[in-house]
């Protein structure tokens, strides 16, 4: 028997998104987009409840509160805290995560390929990748001797599940690595003024909600204070940043959409295996590289997915 959840025929499903970016920044259009192609059109068999964090994991508990005292059929968000947010709230409601660091260690599932509760989506498994982010700034600038860590002090993922695999480079390289916190755009200014105060020459950015919503501000930062700047998304190199490595951000959005049809066609949540992202993308700003007077190494070039002269 299907679930109590399954789209019947002429029911408006109704999905509830709890977007930690503000409207103008927003992916859930690319989500959106998808749902359209898969059959869904606003007002006829779809409603949609938008809510928006800001960037503030504080208000996360009450707005995700609000989205389920609408009884949607389907929940989307992303990033841990917001998931766990949704998971102490709910037993029942389907989520789905557009994207969430390691889902089993922070008990949001029994396994990737039975996640055993209401949680299903896409895992971004920081751990297999974050010694890349180091080992590429390295291969762009081999006299690299001291490294930041952007974090952010309300969203513990990054730092449990992203800083071994970089210690570990590290360690390896004798490249000295500092963590640097910041929770809001203020502390983000002065983050790098602590940074340049230590002698930083390269600032890895933390996967985190709050850094997407300022990477441009990031980059801006970045090339004010002479810094290398390597992200986690395509779309930070494009509004200046250095390099990136990682998905474009809006893949995880369209994916998630696939997700959320099976589930209004009666999939369970719990049989659903989470999804891990099989290809990495390396971008580089040549710009950015010019501007900071850093010349871009032909292997790097080679190795680079794309390379942006804007």
């Amino acid at each position: 028997m299907d679930p109590s959840w399954a789209r019947q025929p002429g029911k408006v499903s109704r999905v509830a998104i709890l977007d930690l970016h503000s409207p103008s920044l927003s992916l859930v259009p690319a989500f959106l987009k998808e749902l359209h192609g898969l059959g869904y059109v606003e007002g006829k068999n779809l409603g949609v409840d938008w809510r928006f964090a800001e960037g503030n994991y504080e208000r996360v508990p009450d707005l995700a509160a609000k989205l389920i005292g609408l009884k949607p059929d389907v929940i989307v968000t992303y990033s841990t805290p917001a998931v766990r947010a949704f998971q102490k709230a709910t037993s029942t409601i389907p989520i789905v995560a557009v994207t969430v660091g390691d889902p089993v260690g922070n008990g949001l599932a029994a396994s990737l390929a039975r996640p055993g509760g209401n949680i299903t989506g896409l895992s971004n498994p920081g751990e297999d990748i974050s010694p890349k982010y180091l080992e590429l700034v390295i291969a762009l600038y081999p006299k690299l001797s001291r490294v930041a860590v952007l974090l952010n002090p309300g969203n513990q993922v990054f730092a449990n599940v992203g800083m071994p695999g970089i210690q570990a480079v590290a360690r390896r390289t004798k490249v000295r690595v500092m963590t640097v916190e910041a929770r809001n755009p203020g502390e983000i200014e002065s983050a790098f003024a602590v940074m340049t105060r230590e002698g930083i020459e390269a600032v890895i950015i933390g996967n985190d909600a709050l850094f997407a919503l300022q990477q441009g501000q990031i980059a801006e930062l970045a090339l004010k204070h002479r810094l290398l700047s390597m992200f986690a998304f395509r779309q930070a190199t494009e509004l200046g940043g250095l390099m990136s490595y990682g998905q474009d951000a809006s893949y995880y959005f369209r994916r998630a959409a696939v997700f959320v049809d099976k589930i209004l066609k009666g999939a369970r949540p719990e049989e659903l295996p989470f999804e891990q992202p099989m290809k990495y993308d390396l971008v580089i700003n040549r710009k950015t590289a010019d501007a900071l007077g850093v010349p871009l190494p032909q292997e790097l070039l080679l190795r680079a997915d794309e390379v942006l002269d804007r």
